[in-house]
């Protein structure tokens, strides 16, 4: 994996979208299928964060 940093100014140039492409984009429905459900609000309290905050009490481990 690359980190963002690592790229140089032409390769970031290269990954952004045109402004055409965005407003392309902003018009295009979500679509859900199996490999990406809709998120119900049931399915969404079963999530957690991956990096929570630590609480002050531990943060000195």
């Amino acid at each position: 994996m690359v980190s963002f940093n690592e790229l140089t100014e032409e390769m970031k140039a290269e990954l952004e979208l045109s402004r055409e492409e965005l407003a392309h984009a902003k018009l295009m429905p979500i679509t859900f299928d199996e490999a990406c459900p809709e998120v119900t609000p049931e399915m969404a309290v079963k999530f957690r964060k991956v990096n929570p905050p630590r609480s002050p009490k531990n943060s000195d481990l």
